[in-house]
């Protein structure tokens, strides 16, 4: 095919291209890209030019029993962080995202300083119970159990030096765990896509 030939088929499909390009495309690279970056929570790692995996968290490197502990970076029961990537298709163009107000400390990491309130001491104190594997009393044994107990288990021992500390700030330090972003894999898989789809137009 030469250079006229090929002029004279996008203009017999121009209609079907312009569609293409200001209508399909967008909702088909956006469900793509929805996709590729919840694959990310799958893969536990960041895909970018191979896998670049996400650092342990401190809960799974306590190796607690509990159900929360078996749940890899950024993973919970309800997966709220990657049950809320987006994509809203617009004229030509798609905007990924996720609007959840904690995910950009997990994407870039950083540090935040959040108050320790009342509240949260309480929840604290609940989470410590829980961790040390103790019921609530007020006998002198069982606090002496529960000692032995923040000692023995480090995830147990977070939560008491929380409910105990006497600063209002508290400085958390956050690991980068980046799961949305430029991707060299993604962007080769739209590339490819967008070739087929003209490719179809072009041949039909």
């Amino acid at each position: 095919m030469n250079d006229k030939d090929f002029i004279r088929q996008l203009e017999e499909h121009q209609r079907e291209l312009s569609q293409l390009i200001h209508r399909r495309l967008p909702v088909l690279i956006g469900r793509m890209a929805k996709d590729h970056f919840q694959n990310n929570f799958r893969l536990q790692g960041f895909l970018n030019n191979g896998l670049t995996r996400w650092p342990e968290t401190r809960r799974q490197q306590s190796g607690g029993k509990s159900a929360a502990s078996q749940y890899g970076p950024l993973l919970s029961r309800h997966n709220h962080l990657f049950a809320s990537i987006k994509y809203t298709p617009g004229d030509a163009s798609v905007i990924i995202a996720n609007d959840v107000l904690y995910a950009p400390l997990h994407n870039w990491g950083g540090s935040t300083h959040p108050t320790v309130t009342d509240k949260m001491r309480k929840f604290a104190w609940a989470m410590f119970y829980k961790e040390a594997g103790i019921k609530r009393a007020k006998s002198g044994k069982t606090k002496k159990k529960r000692m032995s107990a923040a000692a023995e288990n480090p995830r147990a021992s977070r939560w008491k030096a929380l409910a105990l500390t006497k600063k209002t700030k508290r400085n958390i330090r956050m690991p980068q765990r980046q799961f949305i972003g430029d991707s060299r894999e993604l962007s080769d898989k739209v590339q490819q896509k967008i070739t087929t789809e003209i490719h179809n137009i072009l041949n039909a």
